[in-house]
């Protein structure tokens, strides 16, 4: 499919021209319905070991220091220290300058294993030239990071400049290569409309991302379960015309086991069963796991254990 694109800003509108609007209405409805889908107990076990394997541990703040990130990391090892059952997250997610911190206390803490996501290229807001964002991504690359979260210039695709939104994420993944997943953010909060998600999201993919994601956590709002849909039917139809699996990753206002499982059944219903697995979806999340491992324990126990039996993030 993506040699319908040569590059040019004509090819790139052709494409998106011949995709369907999205019937807002009908998306609300939909995610609304899924929302009250309840799961037996013994899936629901599997539910929270799933949604923690698929949890980018994160701490995005301004106030960030190097022991917050050790801390981060061990708790990414192991989310519950007197249970080695629970799994670990998906991944460690912080700004490219402490990237080297969190990448050589995950090895120490035992998880090399653990990819180390870093915010790139003017993250939250994406105002910046293209040499710093290059920049700014490289850094992180030769800091240990593996995966590499970029925001799209909101104010370039509102504008109609849809080629320069898809060239700044060629010349991120070009920098990215072999060593690192690109997760495209496409701060959806900001996007206005349903018909611009699919659209953006259908450029993130062409342009070569490995993930797209709905939003920095910084705008308001994020993660809706109706963009959510709408994006998990953006990947599913772009597999079905190119035979390319692109995930998904919802971050911003997701904070419960509640909120984690209504994902994971979207996530089946909408793109399908493959994608119910840490490859292919991610949830950006911070306090979401105290409450996944609080859960975890009121299965096991019968009880519900207070919230000093988890750590603080």
């Amino acid at each position: 499919m993506s040699t319908l694109i040569d590059g040019s800003e004509a090819s790139l509108r052709k494409f998106l021209d011949t995709l369907p609007g999205v019937d807002k209405v009908g998306a609300d409805q939909r995610a609304a319905t899924l929302a009250t889908r309840s799961i037996k107990t013994s899936s629901k076990s599997w539910a929270i070991d799933m949604a923690i394997q698929m949890v980018d541990l994160t701490t995005l703040e301004g106030a960030d220091t190097e022991g917050k990130v050790r801390a981060l990391c061990a708790k990414a090892v192991h989310p519950d220290p007197r249970d080695f059952s629970v799994p670990s997250v998906g991944a460690v997610c912080v700004y490219n300058d402490l990237v080297r911190i969190a990448r050589e206390n995950l090895d120490l803490n035992g998880g090399s294993h653990i990819p180390v996501a870093a915010v790139t290229t003017a993250f939250p807001s994406g105002r910046a030239s293209l040499k710093v964002k290059l920049q700014d991504t490289q850094d992180a690359l030769t800091d240990g990071a593996t995966e590499i979260d970029m925001v799209i210039d909101r104010g370039a695709f509102l504008s109609g400049k849809l080629g320069l939104v898809f060239d700044e994420i060629k010349a991120v993944k070009e920098v990215c290569g072999n060593r690192a997943h690109l997760k495209v953010i496409l701060e959806t909060g900001e996007l206005v409309t349903y018909d611009n998600v699919r659209k953006a999201s259908f450029i993130a993919m062409l342009a070569g991302a490995d993930f797209i994601k709905t939003s920095t956590g910084k705008v308001s709002p994020a993660a809706t379960p109706p963009v959510v849909l709408v994006m998990l039917e953006a990947v599913r139809d772009y597999y079905l015309q190119s035979g390319i699996h692109i995930g998904v990753k919802a971050a911003g206002g997701i904070r419960t086991t509640k909120d984690a499982i209504k994902l994971l059944v979207l996530v089946n219903e909408i793109a399908g069963p493959e994608w119910l697995n840490p490859q292919l979806f991610r949830i950006g999340a911070s306090g979401l796991l105290n409450d996944l491992l609080l859960q975890r324990m009121k299965l096991a126990t019968g009880y519900y254990s207070s919230s000093n039996y988890v750590t603080l993030d």
